[in-house]
């Protein structure tokens, strides 16, 4: 990678990501791109920025060539919750979008980065340890989405050689930016509620494993991927890669262990919870450790210890 666009900058992912990349290649060799502006961002102020609407494609080949671009990192996206409410804009964003970016990384050359989910899986994927390869057939449109979108980049590959690769994302837990709508954003809320409140009342219902991933692993995931010799890459699009799964319940007993007060109530969301009842509660990511390295570097403890420190300072709570 050495002049890379990412759009949808301004989400959970992408602010984080933006910021990462800029560090490691430089801030002129990354350009920034949302919808929208917001005051006072870092990814507005301390880069290289760009109104982009995924939905047009003349908007996307216009930055590429304003900027020489040679990687597409591409994260606009509606997440599970949200577009549950909105499904038409959810495939207009989520698969036009790719499209759009698909076609122009074809035009121009471009190698493109594009994150899949659990979501990608359903009811008749195996539970436990989900293989790399399994049935998809999920019950949400962004699992839809997602699906036809591992298909898509397969195919711009196949057909075209766009070189295009991708990873399965767990639920992301991060200090930094608040998750934008999916159903594991209850993993960064508590502990949020935890330092501030001493509580909180948990969406999804004890028991409901789910595979997580704190956000430092999953920014590494992109960059290892992306740099990663492709003549050692048999699946390229849509790697699982996961650190840790857990369930409501654990979480919480591992903030007590530093918070001893804290107390966790259930009041389930009926359409959150339907959509992790659906999901893998593990998945199998021995394909991403075998082709390009992949080791996650947090577990549940050790990413809680830094959680809630990170969390002290930013919220200025002793």
């Amino acid at each position: 990678m050495k002049k890379i666009l990412v759009t949808g900058a301004l989400g959970q992912i992408g602010s984080e990501l933006t910021a990462y990349l800029r560090k490691l290649y430089g801030a002129d060799n990354v350009v920034a791109s949302d919808i929208r502006t917001l005051k006072d961002s870092d990814v507005v102020e301390n880069g290289i920025y760009e109104l982009v609407n995924v939905e047009n494609a003349s908007e996307i080949a216009n930055i590429v060539k304003k900027y020489n671009i040679d990687t597409i990192i591409h994260l606009a996206a509606l997440l599970s919750a949200t577009g549950e409410k909105d499904p038409v804009k959810a495939w207009n964003v989520n698969m036009g979008g790719l499209f759009n970016v698909l076609e122009v990384a074809r035009e121009m050359n471009c190698a493109v980065f594009t994150p899949s989910s659990i979501a990608a899986f359903g009811p008749n994927s195996r539970k436990v340890k989900t293989p790399q390869d399994d049935i998809q057939r999920p019950t949400t449109i962004y699992g839809v989405t997602k699906v036809s979108g591992e298909l898509l980049c397969d195919y711009y590959h196949r057909r075209f050689g766009v070189d295009t690769r991708g990873v399965r994302f767990p639920g992301l837990i991060s200090y930094v930016t608040l998750p934008g709508g999916g159903t594991t954003d209850y993993a960064v809320h508590i502990y949020y509620e935890a330092l501030k409140n001493k509580r909180y009342d948990c969406y999804i219902a004890e028991g409901t494993y789910m595979d997580m991933m704190y956000m430092p692993d999953a920014l590494d995931a992109v960059v290892q991927l992306m740099e990663a010799d492709p003549s050692k890459l048999k699946h390229r699009n849509a790697f699982n890669i996961t650190a840790m799964s857990f369930a409501p319940e654990h979480i919480a007993a591992e903030i007590k262990k530093h918070i001893p007060e804290f107390e966790m109530n259930y009041d389930v969301d009926p359409v959150r919870q339907a959509i992790a009842e659906s999901w893998p509660d593990s998945l199998d990511d021995s394909a991403a450790r075998e082709e390009w390295g992949w080791n996650p570097k947090f577990d549940l403890a050790l990413m809680t210890v830094d959680m809630l420190a990170r969390l002290r300072e930013k919220l200025n709570i002793k």
